[in-house]
């Protein structure tokens, strides 16, 4: 009896999955059994960890811009500005206020005192 020839389809598939794994460690780069489960594995992590760098980054902003509001006087905090954000509809996120509070400490310094005298002078006449 003649030898079959297998196809190309599953040669295919697993130069695929090598390639994937081409960066890893030992049998994990080299076995295809390992190979699909770091894979599997990895996509786990990295579908994870997307979610965890989000959060991250959001606590790193709010650090920053508290950091540099609490820096400029002592009755600002993070809270009543973003609060005074919200009330006069400044449409600054997170990031930018964090990159302005890096790069332009005058400037934030700025707005959080027109957004806190805006936000006082309404409190105080009763227009809230």
């Amino acid at each position: 009896m003649t030898r079959i020839r297998r196809g190309y389809i599953a040669r295919r598939r697993r130069t695929k999955i090598r390639l994937f794994a081409s960066s890893f460690r030992g049998a994990h780069s080299r076995l295809t059994r390992t190979i699909t489960q770091q894979k599997i594995r990895a996509l786990i992590s990295s579908h994870r960890d997307r979610g965890r760098q989000k959060r991250t980054f959001r606590r790193l902003w709010i650090t920053r811009i508290n950091a540099v509001i609490r820096e400029i006087g002592v009755s600002y905090s993070y809270s009543i500005l973003i609060h005074g954000l919200y009330k006069k509809q400044v449409l600054l996120n997170r990031k930018i206020l964090a990159q302005i509070a890096i790069s332009n400490k005058e400037c934030l310094y700025m707005i959080s005192n027109e957004i806190i005298k805006e936000v006082d002078w309404k409190e105080s006449t009763g227009i809230i």
